[in-house]
């Protein structure tokens, strides 16, 4: 069984959701994943998704695309980005750490070297959300080869016979995008919500993990209801980039167990 599949069966039987942040790494500073992370674990985070800095982050809003770019001020590259979930692995972090990047970075150090690399340093998976089903054959069973797993996204707009397609590639889970649109706070939640879920069940036995726009705690425990994880990515990173340095770590904290509270 792997790290995710594990935490997702252990969370169930505590009747919990997996709330997963997003950071980006290498900020708001070069190490600074190497104090959220563990610090964030402890309030209760139980995956992280952490943000391969790129200059194109077609996917993303304003907050990640600055997040992104200060990053890459920072000197952070892809290799970096292994490296540091190495890190956190020597520093005792337990919970799945999953590399959210796009896919030209991957490709240009190489498919099968990235896989094998980011399974030597402890990591758990991708999430690739520029790489579409169609294209997605090679880096799935580099994965699936190196014991990683490869997260598909499923939108509320996906026909059912392209989810069907993503749900035969995924492992791990199902990353369902809740709006159309790029990643950001928002107010509200989709209505519809419900609705998509309940499709995407349709097809699939993976846990549904819900990302794009989750940024109070009441959206928070309105998808625990619904779903089997939660993504909170632009509104943490918006909150950090608030922060002075010497507050950054207990910020974030704070912000987490606010969420969860």
């Amino acid at each position: 069984m792997s790290r995710i599949a594990a935490t997702f069966a252990r969370l169930k039987a505590e009747g919990r959701v997996a709330f997963m942040p997003f950071l980006t790494v290498g900020f708001p500073h070069r190490e600074s994943t190497l104090e959220l992370v563990p610090a964030l674990e402890a309030a209760g985070a139980a995956m992280f998704e952490l943000g391969v800095p790129f200059s194109d982050p077609l996917a993303d809003g304003a907050t990640i695309q600055r997040a992104s770019q200060r990053a890459l001020d920072n000197g952070v590259t892809f290799a970096f980005c292994l490296e540091t979930v190495a890190a956190l692995r020597s520093r005792g972090v337990q919970a799945p750490l999953l590399l959210m990047g796009y896919y030209n970075p991957l490709l240009r150090y190489g498919i099968e070297r990235a896989c094998a690399d980011l399974a030597a340093a402890g990591g758990d998976g991708w999430i690739i959300p520029d790489l579409p089903p169609e294209e997605a054959a090679e880096l799935q069973q580099a994965a699936t080869n190196h014991g990683l797993d490869f997260i598909m996204f499923a939108t509320p707009t996906t026909p059912d016979a392209r989810m069907a397609e993503v749900a035969r590639l995924a492992s791990g889970f199902i990353y369902c995008v809740s709006l159309t649109g790029v990643t950001g706070a928002r107010r509200d939640l989709n209505p519809e919500l419900d609705g998509f879920l309940a499709r995407v069940r349709q097809h699939t036995s993976l846990p549904l993990v819900v990302g794009f726009g989750i940024s109070t705690a009441a959206h928070v425990a309105r998808v625990a209801r619904i779903a089997d994880g939660a993504i909170v990515a632009s509104a943490l990173i918006d909150h950090i980039e608030r922060l002075p340095d010497d507050q950054v770590v207990p910020g974030a904290v704070a912000f987490v167990q606010n969420l969860l509270a």
